[in-house]
Order: C-alpha cells, then structure tokens, then sequence
C-alpha cells in the first residue's frame, strides 16, 4: 500500500528535485521582502482569523472557518516555497574584467535586430524574467543563442514571424 503524499510534501519533493534557482541581487532581495511580509503581517492575521472563525462553532458548515484556514495553508506553502528558493539559489553576478565582453547570466546586452531597433536585455535566470523589461531568460530562445557570444557577433533565431537576425552591439 503506498501512503498518499500531502500537497505540502509534493512540493518539497519537486522543489528538491528542480534544477538551482538562479537569482540576481534584486530577486533574492525581492524573495525576502515577500517572506518577511507573510510572515511579519499576514500569516499573523490568517492565523487570528482562523482563531476568530473558529469560535463560531461547527466547523464542517462554517465557510468563514473553511476560507481562514485555506488561505492560511496558502500562506503556509507560499513560505516554504519561498524558504527553499532561498536555499537553492544560487546568486547571479555581473561579470567583470575580461568575462565583461562575453554574454553570460547577468551581463546587459545591446542587440539591433536587422529589421528593427535596438533593444536592451539584461540575461537572468527563468524565475526573473520579464520581457517587457528587458529581462531574458538564459533559457529562452534569444537568451540561449545570446550567451557565450560577444560584440560584432551575429545570430539567428526562428520566431513565429520567421526568421530573425540579431547583431550584438554591446556586453556589459
């Protein structure tokens, strides 16, 4: 017989499986605001309001009840969550020195696509990317082909436009 797993569990377990969390500065600081904020504001007012709900009695028909305790689990796997992105990451640095002409996770990268502008792309890791603000993934398809290249260097990728050249600007 094989003991179920808790939604709990589940995660640990794939979060212990899952390849390192690759963050910048900002992202580690931005994952412990966010565990701060639980822990110090709401996991305390989840926990008073499942205390509150739990004093109307019946807790099989109180919806009030159900809702506190549900978001409190949220709230509950939300920081383990966090606590173990934590432990896993692994902290993405500007390159310096002669690294610094070479694209690689961290670097700012200046690109012209050759039937468009110039676009700017800071190269970071799949849990802080934002397209829109200029942040690729190392993993996506622009981001792969961009790392290890250099200045003057040109590459293609096959978009559902077809197919789009890219020449690399600047590194830094």
């Amino acid at each position: 017989m094989q003991l179920p797993f808790r939604p709990k569990q589940k995660m640990k377990q794939l979060l212990q499986e899952s390849e390192p969390v690759y963050l910048t500065h900002e992202g580690i600081k931005k994952l412990e605001y966010r565990l701060a904020q639980i822990q110090q504001a709401e996991l305390p007012q989840a926990i008073e309001d499942v205390r509150r709900t739990g004093e109307f009695g019946d807790f099989s028909e109180n919806a009030e009840y159900q809702e506190a305790k549900g978001r409190m689990r949220k709230l509950h796997d939300q920081v383990t969550s966090i606590q173990e992105k934590l432990k896993q990451a692994i902290l993405i640095e500007v390159p310096l020195g002669e690294d610094k002409g070479i694209v690689q996770m961290g670097s700012t990268v200046l690109v012209r696509s050759l039937q468009g502008p110039e676009k700017q792309f800071q190269i970071v890791g799949p849990q802080e990317t934002d397209p829109l603000k200029g942040r690729l993934s190392f993993k996506s398809p622009l981001g792969s082909k961009l790392m290890g290249r250099s200045v003057g260097e040109e590459i293609q990728i096959n978009t559902d436009k077809g197919m789009v050249s890219y020449r690399i600007l600047s590194v830094h």
